[in-house]
């Protein structure tokens, strides 16, 4: 089932026929299946690499090493790339791979040598740079770094350690994205100063982390994360610094007494302005919608807020900024690094981070004005442009 609400939309663009029809479906799925002897055993992991749509450019999107991971998951989340890519100005596709494995159960060692095998099945794939990966659930720059090892091409991966041709500020944009986006959806539609502004994250990983980071810099009061185990709520806000240190160091927050342990499920129904999922899937959903009581949702994490749980936070004028645009950060990053590798020229991380803010902050007025024009959800209306440009593409094409 397409993200995409075609009917919804076609109130607003011209979407013929034959372009709702590629837009419906992948362009190729790939299934395979790594098989590998670990300390004299064999493990075999089924495997998926989804070609949403490349009409834009290669297709672009992340490596899943999850135990949960399926076919129907990377084609979701590749065509989520399909639309952030646009929406973005980026000049990607959208494409998604993973792999049914528990990174935790196996070393660094095994998963290098699982790696190389995954390199050698799609080897066409990456060295014409068809289908160019980055990290995501499960994977980080230690894996990237494996893929480039096996390519020596460069702009074949992103994500990347910095020592081997990564990008610096790489690993913080996804979540920099989101506090941009965060600040912006303040600044426009909360009456509040900025340091009156409270805010709850769901997530204290990768993405999580440096949301509450970049927002607390900036003034906001973060009174609330959370990670796999344990939350913790402060109404007079958390040091974020420290517990990213202790994060790092034991690996969770559960050790800390900085104030009030509190569930996952009970973070997302505190009563804060802003409530920024950056964790998993769905968890906004049917069962718990009709007790949010942000008055923002930053949608950090990809699809966070299930299509039953969006129309009720609609009926309640909950705003809700999508995946689309609020976790984009990580793939302008990624196209970045990718012209870095392409060129040979050198980046800074404020450079990095520049380039960020100005695609996000340009494409939060974009999708904002279009919500207000047509009385349409920020969702209705990122989608909207996005498709319309991925239509426009198409049409230069001719493929339809």
């Amino acid at each position: 089932m397409s993200i995409i609400n075609f009917d919804k939309l076609r109130k607003i663009i011209p979407i013929t026929v034959n372009a709702q029809e590629l837009l419906s479906k992948p362009e190729k799925e790939i299934t395979f299946q790594i098989n590998i002897h670990i300390n004299k055993k064999l493990f075999s992991f089924y495997g998926y690499v989804v070609y949403y749509n490349t009409v834009r450019g290669p297709a672009k999107g992340g490596i899943r090493l999850s135990p949960n991971v399926t076919l129907e998951e990377t084609r979701d989340l590749a065509e989520r790339m399909v639309y952030k890519t646009a929406l973005t100005d980026i000049p990607f596709g959208g494409g998604k791979s993973g792999v049914c494995i528990d990174p935790a159960k196996f070393d660094r060692y095994d998963i290098r040598c699982i790696l190389q095998e995954y390199v050698h099945i799609l080897q066409i794939d990456l060295n014409t740079q068809t289908y160019i990966p980055a990290p995501d659930m499960g994977s980080s720059p230690l894996e990237m770094m494996v893929i480039y090892g096996e390519t020596h091409i460069p702009e074949s991966v992103t994500g990347k350690p910095i020592t081997v041709g990564g990008l610096p500020g790489r690993n913080e944009a996804t979540g920099r994205g989101a506090a941009v986006i965060a600040k912006e959806a303040a600044v426009n539609f909360i009456d509040k100063p900025i340091n009156e502004i409270n805010v709850a994250i769901q997530g204290f990983g990768n993405v999580g982390s440096f949301a509450a980071y970049f927002l607390s810099m900036w003034g906001m009061k973060v009174v609330a994360v959370s990670d796999v185990q344990c939350g913790i709520f402060n109404p007079e806000g958390l040091p974020i610094p420290e517990m990213m240190n202790c994060a790092k160091k034991d690996g969770t927050l559960s050790t800390l007494c900085l104030g009030e342990k509190i569930s996952n499920a009970d973070l997302l129904t505190l009563d804060v302005d802003i409530l920024i999922p950056a964790a998993c899937e769905n968890v906004i959903n049917i069962d718990n919608a009709q007790n949010i009581r942000s008055s923002i949702i930053i949608e950090a994490a990809n699809g966070p807020t299930t299509y039953e749980a969006d129309e009720i936070l609609n009926g309640k004028n909950i705003k809700v900024i999508p995946d689309i645009l609020s976790n984009a950060g990580g793939v302008i990053a990624s196209y970045v690094e990718w012209h870095q590798g392409k060129s040979g020229i050198l980046t800074d991380i404020s450079e990095t981070f520049a380039v960020i803010d100005k695609l996000l902050k340009k494409n939060f007025v974009l999708v904002k004005d279009m919500a207000e024009k047509w009385n349409i959800s920020h969702r209705d209306a990122a989608h909207a442009i996005a498709v319309q440009k991925v239509i426009t593409a198409m049409k230069d094409r001719g493929w339809i």
